[in-house]
C-alpha cells in the first residue's frame, strides 16, 4: 500500500463480503423452493427470496467496484485520496440504505421493475452515494494533475453507470414502456458500461501483475471501449424482441448480439498476451489466477453462453427460461464477481497482517470450489432449460407439471451450488481471519 488512504478500501470490500455471503443464502433458499414443499411460503415466498438475491448481487458488486477503485486511484494518481471522511460517510450512507431496502421487501415494499425493485428513496439515497463518490475521485485526479488511460476508462464506466441510472428513477405506466426504458439502465450497464469498468481494473491488474508495457496493455483498452460502444450499446435491442416494440428491433437486436462477444474475446486476448510475456513471475500468484479466470470465465459465461441464445430464431424459445438463468449466473460471476475477488486478492496482502507460517492453500481451495461449483450450476441451468423449453414451449405442456418433469436438476443445482457456497465461504474466511492494518509501505505493491 503506497498511500494511506487506500485502506478505506478494505471496509468496502468487507462490507462486500457480508453481502455477497447474504446474496448466496437466498440464492440457496430460491432454489431449493423448486423442490417443494416449501414451508416458509407465507413469510418468505420465492418473488421476495429471488428479488433479495438479485439485488444483493447488484449492491455487493457495486459496493466491491468502489473499493477497488479507491484503491486503484490514488495507486493510479500518486497522490493520496481527496477525503477519506467523504469515502466513509458514502460508505455508511450506501451501507444503511442497502439494509433499510432489503429489509422493506420482506413486506413488500418496492417498485416491482425487476432488478431495479428499490423504492425512491433508496434510489435517491443511490444517487447522492454515486455523487459523493464520483467527487471524491474526480478531485483527487485533478489535485494529482496526472490521469492515465486506464484510469479514463474506469470513470468513464462509473459515470456512465451513474448517467444510466437515471431512467429508473423515473415511474411509467405502461408496462411495454417500463420494460424499454429499464433496459436502458441494466443491459447498459452490464453488457455496456461495466465491460469498461472491467476493462479498467483488468488493465490496472495485468500491468501489475505481469509487468506488461502499460502503453500496449491501454492499446487494447480503447480496442475494448470502441467494441463496448459498437456493439454492446446496441445490443440492447436483444432485449426488445418480445415486449411489443416494431419488428425491426429483431435484426437488429440480432446482428449487434452476435458482435457483443467481439469486446470480451478481445479481453481474453489481451490478458493473455500480456501472461505470455511475462509468464507467472509474481508473487502474488493467487491474485493472476482469479485476473486470468476472470477474462477466461467472462469468454465463457457472456461471449459463448450469451450468443447461443439471444439471436431472434433461438430466443423465441429459450426467452424467459432457465436458459436465461445459464447465461445470467456465468456471464455475471466472470466479467463481475471474479474482477472484483481478483482486486480484493491484490490488495489483501498490504491490507492485512501476514499470519505466520502464512500461505495461500485456502485461497487457491476457494478459487477451484467456487469455479467447479459455477460450472456446475451453470450446466444444471442449461440442461433443465433445454427440458423446459422442450416440454413448454413444443409440447405445450404447462409450466408446473414441466417443473416436476426437470426437478432433478434442481438437486444437481443445489449440490453445485453447495460447492460453490464452500468456495465463497472460503474466501469470506481467508478475507476476515487476518488482521486489518494501515501502513503505508515503503515499497509499494
Amino acid at each position: 500500500m503506497r498511500y494511506k488512504s487506500q485502506s478505506v478500501a478494505y471496509w468496502y470490500f468487507a462490507v462486500a463480503m457480508v453481502l455477497f455471503g447474504l446474496q448466496l443464502v437466498f440464492g440457496l433458499l430460491s432454489a431449493a423452493k423448486y423442490l417443494g414443499p416449501d414451508p416458509l411460503l407465507y413469510i418468505l415466498p420465492f418473488d421476495v427470496t429471488k428479488m433479495i438475491h438479485t439485488n444483493l448481487l447488484i449492491v455487493w458488486v457495486l459496493t466491491g467496484f468502489m473499493g477497488a477503485t479507491y484503491w486503484l486511484i490514488p495507486d493510479e494518481s500518486r497522490t493520496e485520496l481527496h477525503s477519506v471522511k467523504l469515502a466513509y460517510v458514502q460508505l455508511v450512507l450506501w451501507t444503511l440504505m442497502g439494509v433499510a431496502t432489503i429489509f422493506g421487501y420482506f413486506f413488500r415494499y418496492g417498485t416491482g421493475n425487476k432488478l431495479l425493485e428499490q423504492p425512491l428513496p433508496s434510489k435517491i439515497v443511490i444517487v447522492i452515494c454515486m455523487l459523493i463518490f464520483l467527487y471524491n475521485i474526480g478531485m483527487t485526479i485533478k489535485k494529482a494533475g496526472r490521469f492515465t488511460t486506464t484510469e479514463g476508462v474506469l470513470v468513464l464506466g462509473l459515470v456512465s453507470s451513474a448517467v444510466l441510472f437515471f431512467p429508473a428513477l423515473l415511474e411509467y405506466g405502461n408496462y411495454t414502456v417500463s420494460i424499454f426504458y429499464r433496459w436502458w439502465t441494466i443491459h447498459l450497464w452490464v453488457e455496456g458500461v461495466w465491460m469498461m469498468i472491467l476493462g479498467g481494473f483488468l488493465a490496472y491488474l495485468l500491468i501489475r501483475l505481469s509487468g506488461a508495457d502499460r502503453e500496449v496493455m491501454e492499446k487494447w483498452l480503447y480496442v475494448i471501449v470502441g467494441l463496448v460502444f459498437l456493439a454492446g450499446i446496441i445490443g440492447t435491442a436483444h432485449h426488445y424482441y418480445w415486449v411489443g416494440v416494431p419488428y425491426y428491433w429483431l435484426p437488429i437486436g440480432g446482428f449487434f448480439s452476435a458482435l457483443e462477444p467481439l469486446a470480451i474475446v478481445g479481453m481474453a486476448m489481451y490478458a493473455y498476451g500480456a501472461m505470455r510475456r511475462s509468464g507467472l513471475s509474481h508473487p502474488n500468484v493467487l491474485a493472476l489466477h482469479w485476473t486470468l479466470g476472470c477474462a477466461i470465465f467472462t469468454l465463457f459465461g457472456a461471449g459463448l453462453l450469451g450468443l447461443a441464445h439471444t439471436w431472434p430464431s433461438i430466443n423465441k424459445w429459450t426467452h424467459g427460461t432457465l436458459i436465461t438463468a445459464m447465461h445470467g449466473h456465468a456471464a455475471f460471476y466472470g466479467a463481475y464477481a471474479m474482477i472484483v475477488l481478483a482486486m480484493i486478492t491484490y490488495a489483501l496482502p498490504s491490507l492485512t497482517h501476514p499470519r505466520e507460517n502464512d500461505s495461500n492453500v485456502i485461497g487457491y481451495w476457494s478459487f477451484w470450489l467456487q469455479l467447479a461449483g459455477m460450472f456446475g450450476m451453470t450446466l444444471s441451468f442449461a440442461t433443465a432449460g433445454i427440458g423446459q423449453v422442450y416440454l413448454e414451449r413444443i409440447m405445450g405442456m404447462g409450466y408446473l407439471d414441466a417443473q416436476l418433469k426437470i426437478q432433478i436438476h434442481f438437486i444437481m443445482l443445489i449440490a453445485s451450488a453447495t460447492l460453490f457456497t464452500a468456495g465463497v465461504g472460503l474466501f469470506i474466511f481467508d478475507f476476515f481471519r487476518r488482521r486489518p492494518r494501515f501502513e503505508v509501505e515503503e515499497s509499494g505493491s
